[in-house]
């Protein structure tokens, strides 16, 4: 099977890449020197000169200060670019499996979301994410949407800066500086890695839908920080942040856990907790564990 990842020296894109070749598919990485997916010409000539069985789409603008502040460019990245790849796979007969985000919620349910529960995002990136969720969904019905939560990989997220949170914390340690971490928000962390891996397995089926897809469990990033340094073997200064210590410059879900119920259904679920998706972290990139 031939598959194009689009966003593919991205973070999770990178992986999806390795996971993709692993699997034995033929894999085509396009990067944005390849292929603008706010423009439709660009997206057929792209698709068309490659014919893939599959499109992986893990591009996206991510920086949710950055939608706030630019939501045309939000729009026209994240919903219009999904739109311009449902058209085009649809028209060459390619499915579609496109990257959404657990923002699609408000965080008020007080159990993990499933994929049947009504989205209500509270800012412009969610709102984006959720439109391009209904472009890829109502145009092409060979399509994957999976939405995920608290992305971390080997790879550095430009758009957030470069370093994730796990090597942002490991960071602070080495440096020996004390770190308030927020306990009112809670997530799913989930490694690139493994939802790399979640959709290699898709790839191969035809099970076509929207899906839940993140590591399993959930946390406070104040205990995923904790969790960092115990697995790590790192002695550090953590506390609890006050509240409104850190304002939020923009709206974000206080609890936006998502159960993989669909993938679970199907028996296609290949995800772990979350403490082990992070053990499996630390090692591929050279930091010491320790066995807890």
């Amino acid at each position: 099977m031939k598959t194009a990842v689009v966003g593919a020296n991205g973070q999770l894109g990178s992986d999806v890449v390795l996971a993709l070749n692993k699997a034995d598919c033929e894999t085509i990485a396009l990067t944005h020197q390849d292929i603008e997916l706010s423009d439709v010409q660009s997206v057929a000539t792209a698709i068309r000169t490659i014919r893939p069985d599959l499109v992986v789409n893990t591009a996206a603008m991510h920086n949710v200060e950055k939608c706030e502040s630019d939501p045309e460019r939000a729009y026209l990245v994240n919903a219009i670019g999904a739109r311009n790849l449902a058209i085009v796979t649809r028209d060459e007969g390619a499915a579609l499996l496109h990257i959404s985000t657990d923002y699609v919620f408000d965080g008020t349910k007080k159990t993990p979301y499933v994929e049947g529960d009504d989205p209500l995002p509270l800012n412009v990136y969610g709102n984006t994410k959720l439109a391009g969720e209904c472009y890829v969904r109502t145009i092409n019905p060979k399509h994957f949407v999976l939405r995920t939560s608290a992305l971390y990989g080997a790879k550095p997220c430009r758009a957030k800066g470069g370093l994730n949170f796990v090597d942002m914390m490991l960071r602070l340690a080495s440096e020996k500086r004390e770190m308030r971490v927020v306990d009112s928000e809670r997530v799913s962390p989930t490694a690139t890695e493994e939802l790399a891996t979640q959709i290699a397995a898709l790839s191969k089926t035809d099970a076509y839908g929207l899906y839940h897809a993140t590591a399993e469990g959930s946390c406070s990033w104040y205990e995923f920080a904790g969790e960092i340094f115990v697995v790590a073997g790192v002695e550090a200064k953590l506390s609890v942040a006050s509240p409104n210590e850190f304002p939020a410059k923009v709206a974000r879900p206080r609890c936006s856990v998502l159960e993989n119920a669909a993938l679970k259904r199907k028996g296609l679920n290949c995800f772990s907790p979350w403490q082990s998706g992070l053990r499996r972290y630390l090692k591929q990139v050279g930091s010491p564990v320790v066995a807890v």
